[in-house]
Parts: C-alpha cells; structure tokens; sequence
C-alpha cells in the first residue's frame, strides 16, 4: 500500500508539471528585446485650431467644414514590460489655415504637412487589473516631435498626447483607435498671427484635434508569462506532504492493530484483514489553495489528490468535510467569512462534478485565519474524509 500511494504521487507530480501552476498578478517574466514589437497603419481625420483665430471672431464649432483635413499615419513601437511601451509615430496629410475673415466655410487654403513624435505609452488596463490577455487595452501616452510645413519649408516643434484603445483580433493581429491632441508654435500653418492682448503663450500655438484608425500587426513572441506565486506552490507541496504523512502515520497504526490481533486470534484475523483493508484514505486531507480576494481555485493540480479522496468516498459511501479560509491580514471579518465560504463552496463543485453527492459533502467557513506562515497559506479550502 505505501508502495502505490508513493508511485501514485510521482504519477500526480508528472502529471502536474503539465499543468497551470498559481501566478502572480501584477507580476511576470521578462521576454526578449525582439519580442512584443507592433507596427500600425492607419487614415486620420484632423480639426485644426489656428493662432490667428485670437485676432478674428467666428465659428468656435469643430465641425465646422473650415477646420477639417485627413491624412495617414504609420508608427513603429515596443512594449518593454506589460504597462509600459514607446513608439514613433509619423503623420502626412493635408492641414488647413483656419481663417474667419478672408475665406468661405469649406474654402480655407490648405498645406502639406509631415510630422512625427516619440511617445512613451502606459496601458491603464494591465496597470490596473494585472496582466492578462485582453480584447481590448486602453493606454494614455504623451510625446514630442516636429512638423514640417512643405508649402512653406518652417519647422515646428510639436508635443502630443492622446488615448490609445487597442482591439485584439488574433495573437498577431489588431485594430486600433487613436484619440490625440498635436500642440505646435504659431508657424505650424504657415500663418503667424501676434495676440493684440493677453498671455501670449495660449494664444501664439496652432493646435490639431484628431482620430485615427486603422490595424497593426505584432511581431516576435506575443504577451508576457505571469510569474509563479511561490508561495502557494510551496504550499501546495507542503500540505501534499502532510496528507501523505497523514496517511502513513494511518496506515502504520492500521498496521500495528493488525499485528496484535494476529498475535491473539491468527486464524481468525486472516478473514477480516482481505475485508476491511482497502486504499484506505481515512484520515488523510488535501489542500486547495486560493490566489488573494478570489474564489476561483488558483491550480487545477490541486484537485488531483482531492479526486483520489473523492474516488473513495463514492466507493465506500463516505462524507467528506470541505472548510474554507480566508487570510486574516486582509479584509474584515465579515468579508473573510463570506470569502471562507464561497471558497467551500467551489470545492464542493468540484466534488460534485467528480461524482460525488452534494447530500454527502459538508462545507464550513472559518474566515480569516493566520494559522500559517507565510500569509498566502492561509488562503485555502482543506477536503478531508468525515
């Protein structure tokens, strides 16, 4: 018996090194140089705001046919880590002089233009909820550059910020939808315009409001891997052992019983030991661990020794026991019960798809506890054999 029991855990141990192992979730392993590049291309719809609008009065409306142009972009980035990335991004088109006085709504001159900018990039969506694989990913960026105005041959400096939303269609392939702002200094448009009064430098900038859209393409290896937690590894092997040596220390005073009733009554005892000695689990138990705040079981591989307990419930028409903790170093109590429990109850679910009952399963909430060291021990539902 303890021969079968020690080949079945070097059986469960093969079969775990195929399987998820609980991760950290604002942490992961760093890739390549090479890895986690994009390049996008798309068409831009641009409203202009001119320095020399301070000096006339007419329409503020940015729909206003006047202010309108389009244009294309192509930019070329990396994300170094799963919250921060850089890219350059080049923009062509067609800019316009807005003028109230002179022109017609819709017949302003306009110029052509080219401008690129370094933006570093910080996604909000892995910053906030941790990095996993997403549809969509919403990052802000902030950059500077230059324009060139090739009517005119004048450079201007350029600084752009804007909001980044990201659409995954495939690992290799996405959408995007740019929302941005392109600040330059009063020759951006060709036009330079002096502000008879007030302060100078809100009212000597030409300013773009744009949108952009289009697709990109993701090169060298995709994503990032999330780091293991090894806490609850350790664990996890930890409370492995402890079953296994629960069920030893069983087998042996099993054993030492039989010994002595064989010493009293051999001929009789030879009948009841081919009985009453099966894969006997009586008194074993099995952990399954719990990453911080949630409910859902942090490994699959969890649930390989609770099966064997399962097995032998079903067969033998045994209750088992499932009790829920929580950590106490976070929460309050009365959330650390509620999370207690839930966590029971998914174990219980587990059981029951294995086969098991639901009348023959029990599930208790003990809240927050700190009986074990480090912190993320205590984060675990414990099955056991009633």
């Amino acid at each position: 018996m303890l021969l079968a029991l020690c080949s079945f855990t070097a059986f469960a141990m093969a079969e775990n090194a195929e399987e998820s192992y609980p991760t950290l979730k604002h942490k992961v392993v760093m890739n390549g140089f090479w890895d986690n590049w994009f390049i996008d291309l798309g068409a831009t719809h641009l409203t202009f705001y001119s320095d020399q609008e301070h000096q006339q009065d007419g329409k503020k409306n940015p729909f206003w046919p006047g202010r309108r142009s389009w244009g294309g972009e192509l930019s070329i980035g990396k994300w170094a880590t799963p919250n921060f990335g850089m890219r350059v991004k080049a923009q062509g088109g067609w800019g316009t002089q807005v003028n109230f006085q002179t022109y017609e709504a819709g017949h302003n001159p306009t110029f052509n233009q080219l401008n690129f900018s370094v933006q570093p990039m910080l996604n909000l969506t892995n910053l906030i909820g941790g990095y996993k694989p997403r549809v969509w990913n919403i990052s802000l960026y902030g950059g500077a550059g230059a324009l060139v105005n090739f009517d005119t041959d004048d450079w201007s400096m350029l600084m752009s910020v804007g909001v980044y939303n990201v659409f995954n269609i495939t690992k290799r392939f996405h959408a995007y939808l740019d929302i941005y702002a392109n600040v330059g200094e009063d020759e951006l448009d060709g036009v330079v315009a002096r502000p008879k009064h007030g302060p100078r430098l809100f009212k000597t900038r030409d300013t773009q409001f744009g949108i952009s859209a289009g697709v990109g393409v993701n090169l060298g290896k995709t994503g990032w891997q999330n780091a293991p937690d090894m806490d609850a590894i350790l664990a996890n092997h930890k409370s492995q052992i402890d079953g296994l040596n629960a069920s030893i220390a069983s087998l042996e005073e099993e054993n030492a019983a039989l010994k002595e009733k064989l010493a009293q009554k051999p001929k009789e005892i030879i009948k009841e030991v081919v009985k009453e000695v099966p894969a006997d689990f009586q008194g074993s138990s099995s952990s399954v661990f719990f990453n911080i705040n949630k409910s859902e079981i942090a490994s699959k591989k969890d649930l390989v020794n609770v099966k064997e307990l399962a097995e032998y419930a079903k067969k033998n028409n045994k209750k088992i026991v499932v009790t829920g903790y929580a950590d106490s170093k976070t929460g309050s109590a009365a959330y650390n019960q509620a999370l207690s429990e839930r966590r029971a109850e998914t174990v219980k679910k587990a059981l029951v798809n294995m086969g098991v009952s639901a009348d023959n399963i029990e599930t208790v909430g003990q809240g927050g506890v700190a009986d074990l060291t480090p912190d993320s021990y205590n984060r675990r539902a414990v099955v056991k054999l009633k």
